[in-house]
């Protein structure tokens, strides 16, 4: 997503040496201000404890979205020893955020999106049902996994998504069970209520540009007939609003911020960074710990209870394939030896869709101007002097979720409104004034798999995500570019429409819709369900509703690979959410539950609006 702080590489060498002269001058500053303490934790942090043995109660693999909620709640008991496992590097400089602007700084975020410094960079194989494409999947490889990479948008989903997971052979992972973890993780800017949490690690705020077109678009859907809803994840989703954001005080709030650094000096934490683990060791088919990579040396670590994989939907099912966890067949061709066959590991991949609606904007109010590098850089500075501006955000501020027909129980269509111009990825400058929004359907009935390229851990899986592969999909798409003009064609965006730039005026057909979904929808980067959670009698199912990979002892998975089913929505909350309910099962501790919370239900299935 191509924001205000672009790459300075698109534009001109002498601006470039500005910019960058400027921001080094400034963060310089800023390392001088770390104080002793500071330089004592990063030190700590960065290797393994030479006077531990190699032993710990839990080793953890994947310090991401899951992995640091794991390693916060399980070293709040002083007996337990964890060890944190990171393939990428920290997501500070010398104990600087500032020095690391391109993570922290919320309108940074294409910079790691393009970058394979901080991303594992995944690519798919050509979309047999999209022209053939190669669809680029960026994911975090970096202390706070892909929250420090992704957009900040903080979206739990529908209630109905727990439910159906609770039918789908998730016991206790009903909304009731859910709900009070997504609390527990949160603090909300705006205060506690049935829905919001209020002294949680994790802050959450409401976007503070006002902008107009954001107004606008909120305007115009109502004018279209659909509900304002104040809080999309609270009682009511359906419908536009404001948009929630892990971003706090003006920074980026990844689950490292939140939950990696305020336990990084317990005596009972150790956390690697750059740090592969390329397999896991078994005594028979009890898990004894990891086999890593660090620094060209290969070494092992054992674990006195469990490891727990935490590296999303894609790393966690390599790993267990590298290490004789899946199907039997495909493990044999590549001679790996077979611990247990589980033949649900990596099936079951699901992703969201989505593709941009673009129209130009007759006014100079869009985030054209501030992708100048002269603005560039006042906007930078601002950030790096009081984390302030409009570097401050994502711009991602408003949205919305609908129903695709009459009939469908509750949204299936999601909305990110942005005043801007994305091309690929953001990999791209944008061109012009012009306004957009991110929309693609939540419940793909496409399903698809990864498996091994080789035994070579370095090597990434074949991705196959099978896009676009059934009738239902492609009809749901049509409907997201039709419902989407209706929207942009209200009277509250007249003062502000332009030519539509895509799909374009020449776009109108259904065949001619459904081409342009082939040549532009894209990723919008929500991969999981590839270690499905569901009982043991479920031959498809990899872990149980404890988290424990079936077949096996002593090893668990906590991540969106466990996900049932995809979830409406954006996937780092119930992520959050997973990793925190999980943690209270690891410790044997009941789950928490919240009975009878309300949940809007639409007054008539007949309309869909």
């Amino acid at each position: 997503m191509s924001y205000l702080m672009k790459g300075f590489k698109c534009h001109s060498p002498v601006m470039c040496k500005v910019a960058g002269g400027l921001f080094k001058a400034y963060t310089l500053k800023n390392i001088l201000r770390i104080n002793e303490q500071q330089f004592k934790i990063s030190r700590a942090s960065s290797q393994l404890s030479s006077e531990k043995a190699d032993s710990y109660s839990y080793i953890i693999v994947g310090a991401g979205s899951a992995g640091c909620v794991l390693a916060n709640r399980l070293t709040e008991d002083p007996l337990s020893t964890v060890l944190l496992l990171e393939a990428g590097p920290k997501d500070t400089l010398l104990g600087s955020k500032r020095l690391l602007w391109k993570i922290h700084m919320p309108a940074a975020l294409t910079y790691n999106l393009c970058d394979e410094k901080y991303n594992w960079y995944y690519h798919t194989t050509p979309q047999r049902h999209m022209d053939h494409r190669v669809m680029y999947w960026p994911r975090g490889r970096v202390w706070g996994g892909s929250s420090s990479l992704n957009a900040m948008v903080y979206i739990r989903g529908h209630a109905e998504d727990y439910n159906r997971w609770s039918r789908e052979g998730a016991l206790g992972w009903d909304y009731e069970h859910c709900l009070p973890y997504f609390k527990k993780a949160q603090t909300h800017e705006l205060g506690p209520d049935q829905y919001r949490g209020g002294n949680g690690p994790l802050h959450v705020s409401r976007g503070k540009t006002n902008h107009p077109l954001h107004q606008a678009f909120l305007e115009a859907a109502q004018q279209a007939g659909y509900p304002f809803t104040d809080d999309m994840n609270g009682y009511q989703q359906e419908g536009f609003g404001w948009m929630d954001m892990t971003i706090h005080e003006g920074q980026r709030w990844s689950t490292a911020s939140a939950y990696l650094r305020p336990a990084i000096s317990r005596p009972n934490f150790s956390v690697a960074e750059k740090t592969l683990v390329t397999k896991i060791l078994f005594q028979g088919t009890k898990c004894i710990g990891v086999e890593y990579v660090k620094n060209g040396q290969r070494k092992k670590v054992f674990a006195n209870k469990e490891v727990i994989l935490s590296g999303g939907a894609i790393n966690s099912p390599q790993l267990l394939m590298l290490s004789g966890i899946g199907n039997t067949d495909d493990l044999k061709k590549l001679g790996i030896p077979v611990v247990c066959h589980l033949p649900g590991v990596g099936q079951n991949l699901q992703d969201h869709l989505e593709v941009y609606v673009q129209q130009k904007c007759t006014k100079p109010i869009t985030l054209y101007s501030a992708q100048k590098p002269l603005n560039m850089v006042r906007i930078g500075l601002k950030w790096l002097w009081k984390f302030a501006g409009d570097g401050a955000t994502a711009h991602l501020e408003s949205g919305g979720f609908i129903r695709s027909e009459p009939g469908v129980p509750h949204p299936d269509i999601q909305f990110h409104f942005l005043p801007s111009q994305v091309i690929d990825h953001g990999r791209v400058a944008s061109t012009m004034e012009a306004y957009q929004v991110h929309v693609g359907p939540m419940r793909s009935t496409s399903v698809g798999w990864l498996k091994l390229k080789s035994t070579d851990p370095n090597d990434h899986p074949i991705i196959e995500p099978n896009y676009l592969s059934t009738e239902r999909d492609i009809w749901e798409f049509r409907q997201c570019v039709k419902l989407t003009r209706e929207i942009f064609a209200q009277k509250a965006f007249e003062k502000f429409r332009g030519p539509e730039i895509q799909p374009g005026n020449h776009v109108q057909s259904d065949k001619e819709i459904d081409a342009f979904i082939r040549q532009k929808a894209d990723s919008a980067y929500h991969p999981s369900c590839t270690c499905k959670m569901g009982q043991p009698s479920d031959s498809t199912a990899v872990v149980d509703p404890q988290t424990k990979v079936i077949g096996v002892e002593n090893l668990r998975v906590v991540d969106a690979s466990i996900m049932p089913s995809v979830v409406t929505g954006n996937l780092n909350a119930p992520t959050i959410m997973i990793a925190e309910k999980a943690a209270d099962i690891i410790k044997g501790l009941p789950s928490l539950q919240e009975k009878n919370v309300p949940v809007y239900k639409p007054k008539t299935l007949e309309t869909q609006r």
